[in-house]
């Protein structure tokens, strides 16, 4: 069963008993247990903002035998320190999607100075990762568990021509699009919904219900850009929201039907899954952390 914790969302998938005194186990998350095991007296806790460029990647998460950004990280910060390490980073961005402002921490006995850290792992990054800021952070600090929201950015061109300097981070659609029915169509994804309808209809997790406080479609230019906030996201979620939107902006879905598309609770109702290289997580949020 699915679980919610304040505004963040954890999958039952990643919790593990932890016995307490009382009738019943208390339900953690199975990657904090991880971290906590290997803390020791005088450890860091160490919170990192990490931009990558997605395209090469099978997504953030380590899959065996697959270059992931949190594989690649943990491998380079292990070697520098010489310890192993285990990061949580806020999302889990799917294989191309790209990153503006993942948030990460990681547990570390190292005394190394945050600059030093900074400037080691950064010559030690391939070009297409970087950490762009890291500071201490309390012990209690989790990045996944303690997330508030998250932003994401999905870009489309509309250019006859796209830049090479652009091409792997907008989607091209050719023909017209009508802006103004994508924004009455993203207006109505605000607010709490069930969101089965926009993520695989194979998806083990139960409640899929989220808040989106922000969803808004704008223009830059040839660029056509769709801006989503929400306390939490499913697989594929937001591409299968612009996917819809592409649809409604070609004509081919009547903006109106969002709602009836809602309550279907049918992956079949909605759109395609857009492609992976539109998408950016652009930042994460946290309580008291602007």
């Amino acid at each position: 069963m699915n679980r919610r914790s304040g505004r963040s969302v954890i999958i039952a998938s990643d919790f593990r008993s932890v016995k307490r005194p009382g009738p019943e186990p208390v339900r953690v998350p199975a990657r904090a247990v991880i971290m906590r095991s290997v803390r020791a007296a005088g450890m860091r806790n160490l919170r990192m903002v990490v931009s990558y460029v997605g395209t090469r990647f099978a997504g953030w998460q380590v899959q065996p035998g697959r270059a992931t950004v949190q594989g690649i990280l943990e491998e380079r910060i292990s070697r520098m320190l010489q310890e192993p390490v285990r990061i949580a980073g806020a999302g889990r961005t799917d294989a191309g999607v790209h990153a503006r402002a993942q948030v990460a921490n990681v547990f570390v006995s190292s005394r190394i100075p945050v600059p030093g850290l900074l400037r080691g792992l950064n010559a030690r990054l391939p070009p297409d990762i970087a950490l762009m800021h890291a500071e201490e952070a309390p012990e209690s600090f989790h990045a996944r568990a303690g997330a508030r929201a998250k932003e994401y950015l999905y870009r489309i061109s509309r250019a006859e021509v796209v830049s090479p300097f652009d091409a792997p981070f907008v989607v091209p659609v050719h023909g017209r699009l009508d802006v103004e029915a994508m924004r009455e169509a993203a207006r109505l994804f605000l607010g709490t919904h069930d969101f089965t309808s926009f993520c695989p209809a194979d998806s083990e997790i139960e409640d899929k219900v989220r808040t989106l406080s922000v969803s808004e479609v704008t223009e830059d230019g040839a660029e056509v850009r769709y801006r989503v906030i929400g306390n939490g996201f499913l697989r594929h979620m937001v591409r299968t929201l612009a996917g819809t939107l592409i649809l409604a902006g070609r004509g081919r879905l009547d903006s109106g039907s969002i709602p009836h598309i809602l309550k279907a609770r049918d992956r079949r109702q909605a759109g395609p899954v857009a492609p992976a290289r539109g998408l950016v997580l652009e930042r994460v949020l946290y309580e008291g952390v602007s």
